[in-house]
């Protein structure tokens, strides 16, 4: 079993950043690729990007592309997604998800565990 813990979310305008954090427990963190997704109200939840279980191989969604970057620190089981330049369209709940080993995969049913979700909002 991994537990995923998401945290960062908020309330921000267009143009600023935000950093979240999804911190896991249980089994060997370093043996999860990490997959970050979002949902927004009325919208299917879709594929932000990943990153591979050895960190060196990520993978981004077009639409945050050059805009989104994921790291991961295996020493403190945490991967990260750090959000700049965040549009209105980029409102929705934010999920990171665990997958064992394997490469980054765009679809939510190939991921093992799931977080509970952080609210990110940018307002216009």
């Amino acid at each position: 079993q991994v537990q995923l813990v998401e945290s960062g979310g908020g309330l921000v305008q267009a143009g600023a950043s935000l950093r979240l954090s999804c911190a896991a427990s249980g089994r060997i963190f370093s043996s999860y690729t990490m997959g970050w997704f979002r949902q927004a109200p009325g919208k299917e939840r879709e594929f932000v990007g990943g990153i591979t279980w050895r960190g060196g191989s990520t993978s981004y969604a077009d639409s945050v592309k050059g805009r989104f970057t994921i790291s991961r620190d295996n020493a403190k089981n945490t991967a990260y997604l750090q959000m700049n330049s965040l549009k209105p369209e980029d409102t929705a709940i934010y999920y990171c998800a665990a997958r064992r080993l394997g490469m980054v995969v765009t679809a939510p049913v190939e991921y093992d565990y799931w977080g509970q979700g952080t609210q990110v909002t940018v307002s216009s």
